[in-house]
């Protein structure tokens, strides 16, 4: 989510009109209504948040999808202007617009009946949406913003507050369009989530890498001086096993910072340096400063 700032913080309109982020908003939001009416709206296919209330509500009672979309975001709009800021408010407003004027305007016959290439891919390319979105600095869904919002509240974490009002929504979806669609639309909202996972983190999402070798001066040099990459060395102790837990030593623990795509290059090194070295693997959200080279992003 982008940083959180105060309500006196101006718009800031060269973010907001940045032709990067009109873009890839542009083509999330396009990419989002040729999901709902290609694949999800026909077929009664629910997502989570916003999407799916609308799409359940556009099918039980036949009220404008557009219309719904507007009106549900609206309180989101207000909480993310509160919560987040006014530039975050602005561009979120402009996404929810363009996705309700494609939804009135634009008409796709299913392109599917098969009930899970509609689910997948319906949910890979709604999500890559929400995620293009997202990297340009606003949401087309207000369900993130509602969790920011009670998190604090509740004491629930974000990802419990968002389960819980889908799981109402796919409960209402099975009991009005049978539990066969509410499972499939389950599918979708897992691949959707995926996706925009993917789309936001991108293939170069960082990753800590820790090291605990009895080699250590030969994993630093080959970290930094081969790899070019920086390192954090903690001080600690290794032993405690069990049977001699009194034997212990002192060890160096190597801390890196690299992409995905680097991760095995590293383990497969490492083990040749010290076939019994001690390596694990933590997915971290975000990193900056150092020497880590900034990643492309549209906020």
């Amino acid at each position: 989510m982008p940083k959180r700032k105060t309500k006196a913080d101006p718009v800031d309109w060269k973010k907001v009109f940045n032709r990067r982020n009109l873009f890839q908003t542009l083509i999330g939001c396009s990419l989002a209504v040729l999901s709902m009416r290609g694949f999800l709206i026909p077929n009664k296919f629910m997502d989570g948040g916003v999407t799916g209330i609308s799409i359940l509500l556009h099918k039980m009672y036949h009220i404008n999808i557009s219309l719904l979309s507007v009106v549900f975001n609206i309180p989101f709009i207000w909480l993310g202007y509160r919560r987040i800021g006014k530039t975050f408010a602005v561009q979120t407003t402009i996404a929810v617009l363009l996705l309700a004027l494609g939804l009135q305007f634009v008409h796709i016959e299913a392109i599917t009946s098969d009930k899970l290439l509609i689910a997948f891919f319906g949910g890979l390319i709604i999500g890559a949406g929400v995620g293009m979105v997202l990297r340009a600095g606003g949401v087309v869904d207000g369900a993130e913003v509602i969790a920011v919002f009670t998190r604090r509240k509740t004491g629930f974490s974000n990802s419990e507050i968002i389960l819980l009002i889908n799981a109402v929504i796919f409960s209402v979806a099975g009991l009005q369009f049978g539990l066969e669609t509410a499972m499939y639309s389950l599918i979708t909202f897992f691949a959707a989530t995926r996706a925009t996972d993917y789309v936001v983190d991108g293939i170069e999402q960082y990753t800590a890498i820790n090291i605990i070798s009895s080699r250590a001066d030969e994993v630093k040099s080959y970290l930094v001086n081969d790899l070019r990459k920086g390192i954090t060395v903690y001080k600690g102790e290794r032993g405690y096993l069990p049977g001699s837990f009194d034997v212990k030593t002192d060890a160096d623990i190597i801390v890196t910072v690299v992409t995905r795509l680097e991760v095995h290059a590293i383990q497969t090194a490492v083990r040749k340096i010290d076939p019994a070295a001690f390596v694990y693997v933590q997915s971290i959200k975000e990193a900056a400063g150092g020497v880590l080279k900034p990643r492309a992003h549209g906020h």
